[in-house]
């Protein structure tokens, strides 16, 4: 895991695509949380595929989180 300012990235899988380009995605710890595409990749099409791994900034309030990078 690595800190920033507020929010945090964390690592974790997609398990499920859901529309509008929201995804719920699976964390090593088990928890499961709704992410949306950040807008850099759907600005560049990045395409993200249930079992791609992926960065999630994560909300400082416990919303939704925001996937910034597929790996």
């Amino acid at each position: 895991m690595v800190e920033t300012e507020k929010e945090e990235l964390v690592q974790g899988e997609v398990i499920e695509a859901l529309p509008s380009a929201t995804f719920r995605i699976q964390f090593p710890d088990g928890k499961v949380l709704i992410c949306y595409l950040a807008g850099k990749m759907r600005l560049h099409r990045i395409k993200v595929l249930i079992g791609d791994k992926v960065i999630v900034k994560l909300d400082p309030y416990g919303g939704k989180g925001r996937i910034v990078k597929r790996l």
